[in-house]
């Protein structure tokens, strides 16, 4: 039993460190396919449409710290995507939102993430489709149970 959770383990990290850099291969050519860099790109699909979000709240989910953060941002609202609303009250704080080219690009970013991964899943046996997807979903439940550990 403890050999069999060795070998799955050790299969398990390496199938997960190939799928990482395979994820951020696709982001990076799809970000390039928009003229934007990857981060920007992430950031981006963190919004909703209609969705202000808090500068802090995005630093938290993409793991950056506020200063980086600001580069990316002032770069985003250069380019005409994302509007910048300081809150009054607390400086630091700003709210930012997708401006209308943003919400373009956002939809048509949205609509390529959906086609790659119909493409992928074309590749796959769709009898092996909601195991594959209910085995992701468990993956990412316990991942996500690990890090709150830690």
């Amino acid at each position: 039993m403890k050999s069999n959770m060795t070998s799955n383990a050790n299969k398990l990290a390496d199938l997960t460190f190939s799928l990482l850099g395979s994820c951020q291969e696709k982001e990076n050519r799809l970000a390039g396919n928009y003229s934007l860099t990857h981060v920007e790109f992430r950031c981006l699909r963190l919004f909703g449409e209609n969705e202000p979000l808090n500068n802090k709240t995005i630093a938290k989910k993409m793991n950056l710290s506020e200063s980086r953060l600001t580069r990316i941002i002032d770069g985003l609202v250069k380019k005409d995507y994302i509007i910048r609303n300081v809150d009054y009250s607390d400086r630091r704080n700003m709210k930012l939102a997708l401006s209308e080219r943003g919400k373009e690009l956002v939809r048509q970013l949205n609509k390529s993430y959906l086609d790659i991964h119909k493409e992928i899943l074309s590749d796959i046996d769709e009898s092996q489709h909601e195991s594959l997807i209910d085995a992701m979903s468990n993956m990412l439940t316990a991942l996500e149970k690990w890090t709150s550990r830690t």
